[in-house]
């Protein structure tokens, strides 16, 4: 079991807003080892719910690995500014999943959000990148289409598979 505190990278990343979307999240203990990384694809939203989204996974992912403690690193200027109180939550969507992490903080003794420069968040932007990758692979494959048998008045079809 990693220590009770935990330091979280989050990032979310969407390929036009809105677009194909991801959410990355890793996770260290306290001398830096790398606990966990989730890499998550979203389907299409906006960048500002993948970050929420990512955040989201990093707070549920941490309280199934026992952490009482939490700082959160975030390139998102938007997302540590609401937590904050900073910033309002105007969007009726953000709204719905600023108060499930709000929830969810409440289950940890400490849990700090706060801002870094991108350069400080390259792991989570990774992931979160990688995981809309694997999305638009995934998207790209064909679908497998039925083709009749050898003898047409066969009502049963077989399915090729790539």
């Amino acid at each position: 079991m990693p220590s009770a505190a935990l330091t979280i990278a989050v990032d979310g990343a969407a390929r036009g807003n809105p677009g194909p979307a991801g959410a990355g999240v890793a996770i260290t203990d306290g001398k830096g080892k790398v606990v966990q990384e989730i890499a998550l694809f979203l389907g299409e939203t906006t960048n500002n719910v993948a970050e929420y989204a990512a955040l989201l996974c990093a707070l549920q992912a941490s309280a199934q690995l026992g952490a009482k403690e939490l700082r959160v690193q975030t390139d998102s200027e938007l997302l540590a500014r609401q937590l904050s109180g900073q910033y309002r939550v105007k969007d009726p969507t953000l709204r719905v999943f600023h108060a499930l992490v709000e929830q969810l903080r409440k289950g940890f003794r400490r849990c700090e959000v706060r801002h870094v420069p991108r350069e400080q968040n390259r792991a989570a932007d990774r992931l979160a990148n990688r995981a809309v990758d694997a999305g638009l692979r995934a998207a790209a494959k064909p679908t497998s289409i039925p083709t009749p048998l050898q003898d047409p008045t066969q009502r049963t079809f077989r399915f090729d598979t790539p």
